[in-house]
């Protein structure tokens, strides 16, 4: 074990946003900014000011703001080749973004110096010298990325090596071993940084891609052979197959090996702070990503939830509360009783193995799923389901009447869907259409709109997946069908399910206990608070 602290250096903004399906606003790159503050990450690269002029009014707000935990940076290149410093553009950007810290980046594989950048090996090093003495020279600390540096060592070690040396002589604060391709394996980075930690010293750094799967375990054996210095994104999202994931390495550094990384009550924070960073970036958080994901502590098999209640270590390698997220048990035809008996008392906590209403919920879960339902990773039906068989459930409104229409002009691409929708609220008649993106977006619409009179923070709501499974394919077009969709209030997710032979009945059932299972939580969070 260790005590030795590791920097850590988020690139979300930079290099997360080369991902697939990523677009950051100015606002959005704020957020996440105050978010990785907050949770305590040491340097937050936020973009590349000479070639995006979003990156560079996002400099000039982020003044405005106070970071109380992280040094914010700008990132570009080494000056061209064959030019003078101060005549190159990105340097130029890279001043004018007024943040104290600036990484920048330089090649260190002979092949991408004379066949990428088509100039010579030494030129490279004065590009390197050059871009570094410059920003030295205006009290920058500069980080400097190596890049390609682990196919540039395998290639030319010696070349490698001295463009670290070049580096480091320049004045960089810290060198960053690059492996810009992702496909060196673990083994060979132990080897290569051991080399490294003895031959350059210093601040030594580690950028690792995923391309084989193994930027988070090259990111930790690099620590534990010298480097203090940590780059990544904080979900692992990035261009290809993603960059290292901080939400993974973070923990398992600290937790694990005994480093400091951040306080230890920001820990706490992990899995909140992955799950915001997720909605703003627009994508879904992977269910199975490690210590922040919805099945990272999720157990299925009856055994293996029989054990977990005599002793979580059993099949936890830590408690998910360290990390801020939750234990679920999932119900399905192998969970076995006692996985029902432990989701009936996270409502009714009195009720017993041997309660009455334990054998009727087993009962009605069977009967559901022989007519098709799943309910694992459905724990808001689940939910709703415990409490109208015990009998403690009062519906919120009463859906009388639904009405899809769908329409498209022969001679365009576009296809619109109307829905009617009625229901009624405390005796009251409401009915409501709406337009959409398909009969399944124009209900969700239609719905919502009839019920935000009455309960408006279901404004806060909105469908973040929805899947569909066809569940007897031999009955052709007359199948029944399973959507299951997860839901959001921008704070909590939760998964709803619906069966029907109509796939927008199917839709509609999963909508209706979406809000309904909201709705409940906002009574239940209320009376908490006022007891």
């Amino acid at each position: 074990m260790s005590n030795r602290c590791i920097e850590i250096f988020d690139s979300t903004l930079r290099d997360g946003a080369q991902g697939e399906d990523i677009s950051f606003s100015l606002e959005d790159k704020i957020k996440v900014a105050i978010a990785l503050d907050k949770i305590g990450v040491s340097y937050i690269e936020a973009g590349n000011p000479g070639s995006n002029p979003k990156d560079m009014e996002f400099f000039k707000k982020m003044k405005e703001i106070e970071l109380k935990n992280s040094k914010l940076v700008a990132f570009g290149s080494t000056r061209k080749a064959n030019i003078n410093i101060e005549e190159d553009n990105n340097i130029k950007s890279l001043l004018k973004a007024e943040t104290d810290v600036v990484a920048i980046f330089g090649k260190a594989w002979d092949f991408q110096v004379l066949k990428i950048l088509s100039t010579t090996l030494e030129e490279n090093l004065n590009m390197i010298r050059d871009s570094i003495e410059y920003l030295k020279s205006d009290n920058k600390e500069v980080i400097f990325d190596s890049e390609h540096f682990f196919d540039g060592y395998k290639a030319n070690p010696e070349y490698a090596i001295k463009t670290l040396l070049v580096a480091k002589e320049a004045g960089a604060d810290v060198v960053v071993l690059c492996d810009t391709n992702g496909g060196t394996l673990t083994s060979e980075i132990e080897n290569i940084v051991k080399v490294v930690v003895t031959t350059v010293g210093g601040r030594i750094g580690i950028h690792c891609h995923n391309d084989i799967g193994m930027a988070v375990s090259n990111s930790i054996i690099a620590v534990e052979n010298g480097v203090c210095h940590i780059q990544g994104t904080f979900i692992g999202v990035g261009e290809r197959c993603g960059n290292a994931n901080l939400s993974a390495i973070i923990p398992t550094l600290q937790l694990k090996l005994g480093y400091e990384v951040i306080l230890e009550e920001n820990i706490l924070e992990l899995t909140k702070t992955a799950k915001y960073i997720s909605e703003i970036s627009n994508i879904k958080l992977l269910d199975n990503m490690p210590y922040v994901g919805a099945s990272a502590f999720a157990h299925k098999g009856g055994m293996h939830i029989d054990a977990i209640f005599k002793n979580p270590g059993s099949y936890e390698h830590i408690s998910p509360e360290i990390v801020g997220n939750d234990r679920r048990f999932l119900v399905s035809e192998v969970s076995g009783k006692s996985t029902i008996v432990k989701e009936i008392q996270k409502i009714f906590p009195s009720i017993t193995r041997e309660s009455k209403e334990v054998e009727k919920v087993t009962n009605r879960l069977k009967e559901l799923e022989y007519e098709g339902y799943k309910f694992e990773g459905a724990e808001g039906t689940v939910e709703l389901l415990i409490r109208k068989t015990i009998g403690k459930y009062k519906p919120f409104f009463e859906l009388k009447h639904f009405k899809t229409i769908g329409e498209k002009s022969w001679n365009t691409k576009e296809f619109t869907s109307t829905a009617l929708i009625n229901v009624i609220v405390e005796g009251k008649n409401k009915m409501t259409a709406a337009e959409g993106e398909g009969p399944v977006n124009a209900l969700d619409k239609a719905l919502r709109e009839a019920l935000e009179a009455f309960y408006p923070q279901l404004k806060e709501v909105r469908l973040v997946d929805y899947k569909v499974r066809v569940l007897d394919s031999e009955s052709a077009t007359g199948a029944k069908v399973r959507v299951l969709i997860e839901s959001t209030d921008g704070i909590e997710n939760w998964s709803t399910v619906g069966v029907s032979r109509d796939v927008v009945q199917a839709s509609l059932i999963a909508l209706v206990d979406s809000i309904e299972y909201k709705l409940i939580k906002d009574i239940e969070k209320k009376l908490k608070t006022y007891f």
